[in-house]
């Protein structure tokens, strides 16, 4: 990883411009984690409406060796949510020696550094993929809130480079009503729940927030899981314990009649197609 110290610092940016203040910054967490300070660097120089930057890249190592050597479960819960957020965000995933768009940046720096770069963030989510296990042991026994647990599910989505299902769950975050897209006719289905939302959901061929009195298409609920990422999501969302999400995930995985063109379809390619990258 980059050491404090480095010019390189002065040559990466984040949101709001360059990236000069970020080692500062995490050379506080080193000494003492507070949320306060990690705030200011996720949302002032790492992390703006899912975007990242060449500031996030070089800041992630040391993001990851907090979350695997600190004894908080609570600070290694808040990295690893945020850390997984980052990683959900990135659209140049699986780039060579570097991303493309670090062209200009390369030819400030180096290109040996910008390699360096972004094979240490690649190793910095392996370790954070490591502490899967130990997070989802501590939230099981620790967490009371859906909406958390819910991040921790994006984050371990992103983790094991399930991209489409972590962006889904962090676009539809309160877990609860989602819009799909009908492979056959390309129109939106919206998938709500009722106006107590409890199950079942259904799907409707418009908003029912602005239209309560259209026909709504039953869903069918898969009675088994189909595919691997839906099999593992089902059992992460049970062993920690989110309710919203386990009540729905049948549905979601189940089938039904689009609404605009009465073709029949499976609920979660069609969910899954506007995050596939």
């Amino acid at each position: 990883m980059l050491s404090h110290d480095r010019d390189v610092w002065k040559r990466l940016s984040g949101p709001y411009g360059s990236a000069i203040h970020v080692p500062s910054l995490l050379q506080q967490l080193e000494q003492e984690f507070s949320q306060e300070v990690f705030e200011n660097l996720f949302q002032e120089y790492l992390f703006h409406q899912n975007t990242i930057y060449t500031a996030t890249y070089a800041a992630m190592p040391f993001l990851a060796h907090l979350a695997c050597t600190t004894s908080d479960a609570a600070v290694r819960k808040e990295l690893f949510i945020h850390c997984g957020i980052i990683e959900a965000s990135r659209d140049e995933q699986h780039q060579t020696p570097y991303p493309p768009s670090w062209t200009e940046l390369a030819d400030v720096v180096g290109s040996t550094v910008c390699t360096e770069m972004y094979n240490d963030y690649v190793e910095a989510i392996d370790q954070l993929k490591s502490l899967t296990e130990q997070v989802l042991n501590d939230v099981a026994v620790s967490s009371t809130d859906d909406m958390e647990k819910r991040y921790i599910l994006i984050a371990d989505a992103a983790f094991r480079e399930s991209y489409p299902v972590a962006n889904m769950l962090m676009t539809f975050t309160e877990g609860d009503e989602y819009v799909a897209e009908c492979p056959a006719c390309a129109n939106e289905l919206y998938i709500w729940p009722d106006e107590h939302h409890a199950v079942p959901l259904k799907a409707y061929e418009q908003d029912p927030v602005f239209q309560p009195d259209q026909e709504a298409q039953a869903i069918i609920p898969a009675s088994s899981w189909t595919d691997e990422e839906t099999q593992v999501l089902a059992e992460r969302t049970a062993r920690i314990g989110e309710q919203t999400l386990a009540a729905y995930l049948p549905y979601l995985a189940g089938k039904t009649t689009c609404p605009s063109c009465h073709e029949n379809i499976s609920v979660w390619p069609a969910l899954l197609s506007t995050f596939t990258m």
